[in-house]
């Protein structure tokens, strides 16, 4: 059972100075923020605080700049922007870290980039402690980031008064605790990418807790070839052809009956379909075929738990996407406990509109495969050890 955290409801935020760290690392084009949706993830507690009459600076980091050093191109000077009109409000840019001081009771501030600052990713003691000076509460919400031990992460929550979980970061930790502590039987898991290496402990972990996990994509190519068929020029990887058959002799992962292939991966080529035992030696497999697409769809509606990372085929083309469509829309049709994430998967469930009908879709990459991978995430083993220590 994972180890309790404060969170942010159980402390009276009123007239307290809070810096939340929040998860804004947003595309951005011409200085213009061209997808929100990590900025609206962190409202409810940004809200909260605000609500609260608390003094509230947000920080975040922004691409990957070089550290200490202040670029222009990685600025969230665009980030406040947006969060001003999605807040309704002025939100201040501060350069400094001592300028946190300055934000009022009731007002809100976005620190620059914390990467601007020499000692971030090295989790500097001292840059911690500029940070934690400056709040007499730490809200930590950026479950995305959960993965690094950085100053603005971990190094903070060391020194501050008080640390606690926002909304978001304790949201996703409930979300992926009951996928994985408790799954409700029988439990799917859906893995797909191009590599099993990859993936390798994520399938080990779920091996011992799945009932079933369909695979796709390249990691699916080297199960197929393990399973005796024949793969074509299909990616694969035919040093871990005995890993696939190890993982296979834990846990049921379903060889499809067919699969839709081309001569090569161009958005011109036409999908065909073919039996699985009839791939040719020239052909790549690119997604699964539409009866097995219609049998795992079928499986999935019987499903209490679903845990989705990674689309089954090529979906950004469509003609190898209708896979990864089928079962998403089985996915969000089913009446399970459904847990989605990663990069590809977020996409595929904006391609396909399912969003609403997913039960909790996490806004972390490395951060929800590693969890997934049953690994300690730094940021999350302080704020237990802190709470750990003051109750």
């Amino acid at each position: 059972m994972a180890k309790p955290i404060l969170q942010i409801g159980a402390i009276d935020l009123a007239g307290k100075r809070v810096i939340i760290r929040a998860d804004l690392n947003v595309p951005v084009t011409d200085s213009e923020v061209t997808s929100d949706a990590r900025i609206r993830a962190s409202l409810p507690t940004i809200e909260l605080a605000l609500a609260a009459n608390a003094s509230v600076v947000v920080m975040s980091h922004l691409g990957r700049p070089t550290e200490g050093v202040y670029n222009a191109e990685s600025s969230l000077a665009p980030v406040a922007r947006r969060l001003g009109q999605l807040l309704n409000r002025e939100v201040r840019l501060l350069a400094q870290i001592e300028d946190c001081a300055s934000v009022a009771l009731g007002e809100i501030a976005l620190l620059e980039n914390v990467r601007f600052f020499a000692g971030e990713k090295g989790n500097e003691d001292a840059l911690a402690k500029r940070y934690a000076e400056q709040c007499e509460v730490f809200v930590h919400d950026a479950f995305g980031t959960a993965h690094r031990a950085q100053a603005s992460t971990y190094g903070i929550a060391k020194f501050a008064p008080t640390v606690c979980a926002g909304l978001l970061l304790g949201g996703e930790l409930e979300a992926l605790n009951r996928a994985l502590a408790e799954p409700k039987q029988p439990m799917f898991a859906i893995v797909g990418g191009s590599k099993v290496s990859t993936k390798l402990e994520v399938l080990n972990t779920l091996a011992a807790i799945a009932d079933n996990i369909i695979v796709g994509g390249g990691i699916a190519n080297t199960f197929i070839a393990a399973a005796g068929y024949n793969i074509g020029t299909s990616l694969h990887e035919p040093d871990l052809l005995n890993t696939a058959r190890e993982i296979t002799a834990q846990v049921t992962i379903p060889i499809p009956v067919d699969v839709v292939v081309a001569k090569a991966l161009d958005e011109a080529e036409s999908g065909i379909v073919r039996l699985i035992d009839e791939v040719g030696a020239d052909e790549m497999i690119l997604d699964i075929g539409p009866q097995t697409a219609r049998d795992w769809a079928a499986m999935l509606e019987t499903a209490g738990t679903v845990l989705w990372n990674g689309p089954v085929g090529v979906f950004e083309f469509d003609q190898f996407g209708e896979g990864t469509r089928i079962l998403a829309e089985a996915i969000a049709a089913s009446e399970a406990f459904s847990i989605a994430g990663g990069g590809d998967t977020l996409a595929a469930i904006d391609k396909y509109e399912v969003s609403e009908k997913i039960s909790y879709t996490s806004t972390g990459g490395g951060a929800f495969l590693e969890f997934v991978e049953g690994k300690t995430l730094p940021a999350v083993a302080i704020l237990q050890l802190r709470n750990e220590s003051e109750t």
